[in-house]
């Protein structure tokens, strides 16, 4: 691909001009992350300090590594954005501390350990839920500081509120209308066209990744069950395993790059017939004036291409 193309968003009234020609544009301004180590002695998430400090909501303690006290921790957030006690920003805010070694990345952790994550998502997600002003459910991963990640010690989060974001409104009623003027899920018909094109990842019986036709990011790159699954908490286990080693190894690839990134799970509490995806968005993208301005996003980088990088 040499030329400019527009390329719209599968449901979405989204628009992504993948520009191959802007990747090569002089560039003398460094982007590049410094990366600082925080000494273990003063991080909050390690055992020697997070029983003390900490709110603890859940300790999952099964662990097959040595001088592991406990394998993931979930606290509260001691300062969340939304909380139960303000009515007028309502909401729920956790932290899932995703191992007790101070140095190790989610990459390097077994993939049963991975996957083990995925089901303590799903066991807060469920008690969450149970709030009856909750309508809205975001989990995420901030990792390195352009991506917004504050502590450097191995964490994700989530984020539960009572005000739905309306582009994710937009999102379900537009799912909807595709399904009642096709008869089937917008993201059913995309996984069978992904699953057998040029910017298929990786996929087994249970998940499928790929590259989204129309990325906001560098590097942008969707997991997705293969079945048409509502939310995190009716993943099977086997299919937990799926996402954990298919996750696993995408992030390896991101860290040849050097990036930081981010990964998120939305759920929409009242939607019961949505289709559970996983983003992971490198942060290599830079938006300037013409994203700022016109809402228009410009990637350099085609999702052909980054499908190729992933698969080496």
């Amino acid at each position: 691909m040499t030329k400019s193309e527009i390329r719209k968003d599968y449901i979405q009234e989204k628009y992504v001009i993948i520009a191959p020609k802007r990747g090569q544009r002089p560039d003398d301004v460094s982007h590049k992350e410094q990366q600082t180590t925080i000494p273990k002695a003063s991080c909050v998430f390690c055992p020697a300090r997070v029983d003390r400090d900490n709110k603890i909501l859940l300790t999952a303690k099964e662990t097959k590594e040595k001088n592991e006290p406990w394998a993931i921790k979930v606290i509260a957030n001691k300062f969340p954005t939304v909380s139960p006690a303000n009515p007028r920003a309502y909401g729920r805010q956790e932290v899932v501390i995703e191992t007790p070694d101070h140095l190790k990345e989610v990459e390097e952790l077994t993939t049963e350990r991975v996957a083990e994550i995925f089901k303590v998502y799903a066991k807060r997600t469920k008690i969450i839920s149970r709030d009856k002003k909750i309508e809205y459910i975001l989990i995420f991963k901030n990792n390195g500081g352009k991506a917004g990640a504050s502590l450097q010690h191995a964490h994700s989060q989530i984020f539960a509120t009572e005000f739905l974001p309306p582009h994710l409104k937009d999102k379900s009623q537009r799912v909807l209308a595709y399904k009642l003027k096709n008869g089937s899920c917008v993201y059913c018909d995309v996984i069978k066209k992904e699953k057998r094109g040029p910017r298929l990842v990786a996929q087994d019986e249970n998940v499928i990744a790929f590259c989204p036709w129309a990325p906001m990011h560098n590097h942008e790159i969707w997991l997705m069950p293969k079945k048409h699954l509502d939310n995190i908490t009716v993943l099977t286990t086997e299919e937990q395993t799926s996402f954990a080693k298919i996750l696993k190894k995408i992030l390896k690839k991101i860290n040849q790059l050097n990036l930081p990134y981010n990964y998120y799970f939305h759920q929409v509490i009242r939607d019961k017939d949505q289709h559970l995806y996983m983003k992971v968005t490198p942060r290599g993208s830079v938006w300037a004036g013409v994203e700022i301005g016109s809402g228009l996003i410009i990637n350099p980088i085609s999702p052909e291409e980054s499908a190729k990088f992933y698969r080496k």
